[in-house]
């Protein structure tokens, strides 16, 4: 087996132990799976890949890295929720969907009665228009109030071609990839 002689400074000393207490003892299983990591990231970025990195589970879920290009993205809002679609193109030439839901929400809100405002009222709540027996939400109009909501959703689905995604995403999204797609991540020009 080869032999390679690492110089490490004595200010870097502390970083190479910890790592080599991380790897369960072995230097060399430390380095080989930076050096290996190095080399991807930067091996995807000279064919024009970032390192993407998105959250995928419910709330706050767990985080998954790959390299890619984004493509596309489309939202979508309503009142209880929001979408975000996301396509990216990997290294590997296939199509990375990430898909992020908000929470649902719900809410109910219902108006204060301006009937409890009374200038006749006493003291500084007659001269504010607030009546005797009316609280600050309802002098202010916010009335009483609920709300709640249910934990949002991200997912991540890898696709083999554009034509899978077409059933997967909103038709507009679609067309915009389908488009991005016949084009290369990078192009070399020779000028």
């Amino acid at each position: 087996m080869p032999n390679k002689t690492i110089y490490v400074s004595g200010e870097d000393l502390e970083l190479f132990q910890r790592a080599q207490a991380l790897a369960g003892g072995s230097l060399s299983a430390a380095i080989v799976a930076a050096l290996r990591r190095y080399v991807d990231i930067e091996e995807g970025r000279a064919a024009g890949f970032d390192e993407i990195v998105v959250k995928v589970g419910p709330g706050v879920g767990r985080k998954v890295r790959f390299s890619g290009v984004l493509l596309g993205e489309w939202g979508a809002a309503s009142d209880q929720r929001m979408e975000v679609y996301r396509v990216y193109r990997s290294r590997t030439g296939k199509f990375a969907l990430h898909v992020d839901r908000s929470p649902d929400w719900t809410s109910n809100w219902t108006p204060a009665d301006p009937a409890g405002a009374s200038s006749t009222a006493g003291g500084w709540r007659g001269l504010i228009g607030m009546g005797q027996n009316q609280s600050w939400t309802s002098f202010l109009g916010l009335g009483d109030q609920t709300w709640g909501f249910a934990e949002g959703e991200a997912t991540l689905e890898v696709v083999e071609t554009v034509e899978q995604l077409r059933e997967k995403i909103p038709a507009e999204l679609y067309k915009l990839i389908a488009r991005a797609a016949e084009h290369p991540p990078v192009e070399d020009l020779d000028i």
